[in-house]
C-alpha cells in the first residue's frame, strides 16, 4: 500500500536550516503530486509547496518562496524540503502528502485534494 514516511525534523535556532525527507512507496500510478504541509498548535494545516513526480513542476506559497525548496530524487523515491533562514513561526509538525496527477502535472499547482499523508515530523525553531 501507499506509504509516506517523513524524517529530518528537529530543533534549530532561528536562521538555521533543516532538510526534511519523505520516503514514498507503493503508489499504483506514475503521475503524482507530492506536497509538504505543516500544522502548528492551534492553527489550521497549511500547504507549503508541491512538486510533480517528473520534477518539472514546482509550486510554493508566497510566504516560503525563496526560503524553502522542494525537490525529489526518483532513484531514491524520496521528496525533500530544504528549509533555510528558519524563523520561530516555522515551528510546526510537517507532513508529506501525495495525490494522483494528470500526466501534464498541472494538478500540482494546487495544494488541494491531497489524499495520502505521512505521519509527520516535528520542527522546532527557537529564537
Amino acid at each position: 500500500q501507499v506509504q509516506l514516511v517523513e524524517s529530518g525534523g528537529g530543533s534549530v535556532e532561528a536562521g538555521g536550516s533543516l532538510r526534511l525527507s519523505c520516503a514514498a512507496s507503493g503508489f499504483p500510478y506514475r503521475s503524482i503530486c507530492f506536497g509538504w504541509f505543516r500544522q502548528a498548535p492551534g492553527k489550521e494545516r497549511e500547504g507549503l509547496a508541491g512538486i510533480h513526480s517528473s520534477g518539472d513542476i514546482t509550486y510554493y506559497i508566497a510566504s516560503v518562496k525563496g526560503r524553502f525548496t522542494i525537490s525529489q530524487d526518483n532513484a531514491k523515491n524520496t521528496v525533500y524540503l530544504q528549509m533555510n533562514s528558519l524563523k520561530p513561526e516555522d515551528t510546526a509538525m510537517y507532513y508529506c502528502a501525495a495525490k494522483p496527477s494528470s500526466s501534464d502535472g498541472s494538478d500540482c499547482y494546487s495544494l488541494n485534494f491531497y489524499n495520502k499523508w505521512g505521519q509527520g515530523t516535528q520542527v522546532t525553531v527557537s529564537s
